[in-house]
């Protein structure tokens, strides 16, 4: 699946927009590599994703929509100084 369709699946960024800026500036990580909105992801795959003020790390559980739950697991959600 594409990064930017499961950023907005998982809802982890919420807007396109926010997903490809993100992406251009080089703050979203698929296993320590930079990432493109086009990249592909897998489940055990590790996202860093690096937002304002936070850096959250989580762990990809689930390709498709979960009823009632995550598709995904934290592993870290930490501020920046």
């Amino acid at each position: 699946m594409r990064l930017d369709k499961y950023l907005k699946l998982a809802r982890l960024i919420k807007r396109y927009y926010f997903i490809q800026e993100a992406a251009a500036k080089d703050r979203i990580d698929i296993n320590g590599k930079t990432a493109k909105p086009s990249s592909d992801v897998k489940v055990g795959d590790v996202l860093t994703l690096s937002l304002g003020f936070r850096i959250t790390s989580v762990k990809v559980t689930s390709l498709g929509t979960v009823k009632d739950g995550l598709m995904y697991d934290l592993i870290s959600d930490e501020k920046r100084p």
